[in-house]
């Protein structure tokens, strides 16, 4: 990474004469990409982003300049290297339009904001359609039925598949073919986002801002405000679905200077909130089941929810017989619990308490309960930070350390199988009433490595079980200090 940092601040300095002050790494989601924050000693604040897929960076950097014409709310692009595969872009903040949802609750100022984002979604839907070069899509340049194609079998692959529930291939197929033609189908079709949901939406100074549209084509309008009202994060009520749809449908209206079908338009809406809920799932999948991502495993129960509310309650005018006997029982309570994690209650007598130690200096953590129970994980096969000149004084609560450990070394493989096992004990333990777990971490010096794991799985049990928790890192008073 210090060769990234170097290259940043390089090219920064072809643009702006500012003295950088520091160069930040941003915490990575689902993709591969790198993002960087630059702060200025005159207090602003710059994006640089490393991205080896320089296709995927030419089009994001073409959508942008392209979007920038028609005064879209997207960034600007300030500076590119030779390479293409870095690049400095506006900062828009932290603060997501589901951050605003979460932390104020569904009030009006978040709906003005989701009413922002739409309005603002159809004006680059459809006049930034106008001249843009489609061949300057990653992949395909229209979400026509190949693509729609795609995305149920990426949900059957990746979802569908590991439920391992039995069914006719080949009649599927038939089902997929019949949806996918219907859909690919539609009155208008202009450039689609693909990913348009509300972490994706950056709210700055009361006004809206997109990111993360470098995989857009283009493709029916329902797709991306589907994609926005029915994201399973933000749990829009169905009173807001139906008034925001209602709104974005008059935005288009007023794009277009002309009215639209409403029935049919809401019909073939329908039909794309049901493959955005299967691309999603089919997502979930992936990054959880297959990648061992805690986060897109917790996002399943409520995206199985959405699908099955769905099901029950929306038609998309055609029929798939064996397709949607196939979703009922994919949105089944047992499917769904399987999913969900048992939370502990402010009942519950369970409390974990996770250790870090030096193997060298404190040995096994004693076990003071009257069970005797608990696990012991051994961090030293993980490359050890403490070998490292600039990492010997710090520890594993340092940002430097962490983002060495994440990206340098097996820790993250490391910890995926831990939660595998200690999920099993702490959801037995508390359905079965026990007081007492420990989860201890050893390394060679209990300073690094077993620090990092230890706060890991701490708030790993806190988020994803509620359960009570104490943390204690046994070696502390041995910690090298500069």
């Amino acid at each position: 990474m210090t060769q990234h940092l170097a290259a940043i601040e390089e090219l920064f300095k072809q643009v702006n004469n500012q003295p950088v002050v520091r160069i930040e790494k941003i915490p990575q989601s689902g993709s591969d990409r790198m993002y960087f924050r630059i702060y200025c000693d005159n207090g602003t604040r710059f994006i640089a982003t490393f991205n080896s897929n320089v296709p995927e960076n030419n089009s994001f950097i073409y959508f942008s300049k392209h979007f920038k014409q028609i005064h879209a709310p997207v960034p600007e692009v300030l500076a590119i290297n030779n390479a293409k595969d870095i690049y400095i872009q506006q900062d828009f903040g932290d603060t997501t339009l589901l951050n605003m949802l979460e932390l104020n609750g569904p009030n009006e100022l978040v709906f003005d904001l989701f009413k922002k984002s739409l309005k603002s979604l159809a004006n680059l839907q459809i006049q930034g359609d106008r001249n843009l070069d489609y061949n300057q899509c990653i992949t395909s340049k229209e979400f026509g039925q190949q693509a729609i194609l795609s995305d149920l079998l990426y949900f059957k692959y990746y979802f569908l598949d590991t439920l391992k529930i039995p069914y006719d291939k080949e009649k599927l197929l038939e089902d997929f073919e019949a949806i996918s033609n219907y859909l690919s189908h539609v009155d208008y079709k202009f450039f689609m986002f693909r990913d348009f949901q509300s972490r994706n939406i950056m709210v700055y100074e009361n006004e809206v801002h997109f990111i993360d549209y470098q995989g857009g084509m283009k493709g029916a309008l329902q797709y991306d405000v589907a994609s926005l009202l029915w994201q399973a994060k933000a749990n829009l009520s169905d009173e807001w679905k139906d008034e925001l749809l209602d709104y974005y449908m008059t935005c288009v209206e007023n794009e277009l200077q002309s009215s639209i079908d409403k029935t049919t338009f809401i019909s073939q809406y329908n039909g794309y909130v049901l493959i955005r809920l299967l691309q999603v799932l089919g997502a979930y999948g992936f990054r959880g089941l297959f990648e061992r991502k805690a986060h897109f495993l917790s996002s399943i129960p409520l995206a199985l929810q959405n699908l099955k509310w769905f099901l029950q309650n929306k038609k998309i005018g055609i029929h798939f017989p064996v397709f949607e006997t196939l979703l009922h029982k994919v949105v089944s309570d047992d499917t769904i619990t399987k999913f969900t994690p048992t939370k502990a209650t402010k009942e519950t007598p369970l409390v974990v308490k996770v250790h870090s130690f030096s193997y060298l200096k404190n040995g096994y953590p004693k076990d003071e309960t009257k069970n005797g129970g608990g696990f012991v994980f051994d961090c030293r096969g993980i490359l050890n930070p403490g070998r490292i000149e600039q990492y010997k004084s710090q520890t594993g609560l340092d940002k430097p350390v962490k983002d060495y450990l994440e990206q340098q070394t097996k820790m993250t493989d490391f910890l995926n199988s831990v939660y595998d096992i200690v999920d099993i004990a702490v959801e037995d333990y508390i359905k079965r009433g026990f007081e007492s777990l420990e989860v201890n971490f050893g390394c060679t010096g209990g300073q690094h490595r077993s620090v990092y794991a230890a706060e890991a799985v701490n708030r790993h049990l806190k988020n994803k079980f509620g359960v009570k928790t104490t943390i204690d890192h046994l070696n502390k008073e041995n910690w090298v200090q500069s």
